[in-house]
């Protein structure tokens, strides 16, 4: 282990914490990732876990919107508010937030990668139309679409046109609307696709760079937008594992930030996450289990320094989480926040001796697959060349061939089985909700401008031809005049094809 003492919390490089005091002032943002059917449902969900003490909301959108198509795209069949809202026009989005103050303090986390563009600009809108200024939004988009190519697979534009969006993404957001994260940089749909914590770390700090070096590339000083930054991380079974990681990404990224890019402010320099626990790790087989495995995945996340997290429900490997499921999870964190004890100190875990030599070794291997990517480029000539996405594979295959051949226990699905366990009772999608949002996105159409529409998609198609050119303001007036998303992303495909990997 290194000799070295660790700084404290809240001084560079922060691997004890960003904050001097932790969460003794202010505990971590609480949020149940939520989002079913039609935004009517999702805003219930949303208005129920507020009332029962969470403190920020999470949006989880359908497939069909993540991948730029309208409810009534005939590729759209079957998947319309199957694993998360569907979100076709303004419309729906002002029906998902109605009757919740967006300038109240509220926080928005947006699971939305390639059209995160288009829901940041349609939060915007949602946020006028109550009167809440840009300026006083507060939330983030995950827009993190490198991940989406080498672990996830739902992007739909080819990377280099998708991190022009992102970058101009950083631009508008720095100009319009600076309290408002336009970036998560996630290692959580990394390590679900089955990397180790050491490639998860090295793979997400790896796509961070990209997106720093392409941000200063188009001409946004470092310290422009580098403070609203934010990353994503899994926490998975390996207590003291997880709490090393999150230590470590800490002390790699303020390194990165201030010697490699030159970021003088502070603010700049610190590595903010946001936490879920594990997906993966979560079994069909009996289900209750989770509730332990989920516990103490939180747990590793509050000792590790998470600003926010999320709890999965126990039922998740079974189907979209009950309002039982999804308080009950909502209360492993409060237990965590109110009676473990864990607002008292930052870092509990630093200076045992374990844990600081698990922070030094995920560092150094981190590092060393970092240079890796360095040495061919970066993240999206590895990206492109199948590098990260081999690494994971590789990984993958090892942790469930150790399943399969009993070196790696799973409780309840290798040992200690147990066939008589009852099944829980499971989220029911009603089978018409598909056909009510579809004859909703059909009527905005039906009713709106057609000639404001047609100039609107007009000049979104020559800023894409553009490269210089002020995308996201074009896609904004789109927006405004009730446009799809679906439309806008049509546009895009054209002008810049998919990617087809």
């Amino acid at each position: 282990m290194s000799e070295r003492r660790q700084p404290d919390a809240g001084t560079f490089p922060f691997v004890r914490g960003i904050r001097a005091d932790g969460y003794r002032q202010r505990p971590w943002t609480m949020r149940q990732y939520a989002g079913f059917a039609s935004a009517e449902e999702t805003n219930e969900r949303f208005r129920l876990l507020l009332d029962r003490g969470q403190t920020g909301l999470s949006v989880a959108f359908d497939l069909p919107t993540q991948l730029g198509l309208d409810s009534d795209d005939p590729r759209a069949l079957g998947e319309v508010g199957r694993t998360g809202v569907a979100i076709d026009t303004l419309d729906d989005m002002a029906r998902l937030f109605a009757g919740i103050d967006l300038g109240a303090g509220v926080s928005t986390s947006m699971t939305i990668n390639a059209p995160a563009a288009l829901l940041l600009l349609m939060y915007e809108l949602v946020g006028e139309a109550q009167g809440v200024a840009p300026g006083s939004l507060r939330g983030t988009i995950q827009n993190d679409i490198l991940k989406e190519y080498c672990s996830r697979g739902n992007y739909i534009f080819p990377p280099r046109p998708s991190m022009r969006l992102t970058t101009e993404t950083f631009r508008y957001a720095s100009a319009r609307l600076p309290r408002f994260n336009p970036i998560s940089i996630s290692g959580y749909h990394i390590r679900e696709a089955g990397s180790t914590a050491e490639q998860e770390l090295a793979f997400t700090l790896a796509n961070g760079i990209a997106y720093v070096q392409a941000a200063i590339d188009a001409g946004l000083p470092v310290d422009a937008f580098a403070s609203r930054l934010s990353f994503f991380f899994n926490a998975h079974n390996d207590v003291f594992c997880e709490v090393a990681k999150f230590r470590a990404a800490r002390r790699m990224w303020a390194t990165i930030m201030r010697d490699r890019f030159g970021a003088r402010d502070e603010r700049s320099q610190m590595l903010r996450f946001h936490a879920q626990t594990g997906g993966s790790t979560l079994t069909a087989q009996q289900p209750e289990v989770n509730l332990v495995r989920v516990a103490l995945q939180a747990f590793s996340a509050v000792a590790g320094g998470a600003q926010s997290l999320h709890t999965n429900g126990y039922d998740e490997a079974l189907a979209l989480p009950t309002e039982r499921s999804a308080t009950l999870a909502l209360r492993t964190q409060q237990v965590l926040a109110h009676e473990a004890g864990l607002v008292a100190e930052p870092d509990p875990f630093g200076g045992s001796y374990y844990v600081e030599a698990l922070t030094d070794e995920l560092e150094r291997g981190a590092a060393s697959l970092i240079a890796e990517i360095d040495a061919l480029g970066g993240a999206v000539v590895a990206i492109e060349a199948g590098v990260m996405q081999g690494h994971i594979e590789e990984a993958a295959y090892r942790h469930q061939r150790g399943i399969e051949d009993g070196t790696l226990v799973v409780v309840g699905v290798n040992r200690f089985a147990d066939g008589d366990a009852a099944a829980p009772e499971l989220h029911r999608l009603d089978p018409a909700s598909e056909d009510r949002q579809v004859e909703r996105t059909r009527t905005v159409r039906s009713g709106r401008d057609t000639t404001a529409v047609a100039a609107a998609i007009g000049r979104v198609r020559d800023a894409a031809r553009l490269a210089d050119a002020p995308l996201l303001e074009a896609m904004r007036d789109a927006l405004a005049a009730r446009t799809t998303i679906g439309e806008v992303c049509s546009v895009l495909r054209d002008e810049w094809g998919t990617h087809d990997g």
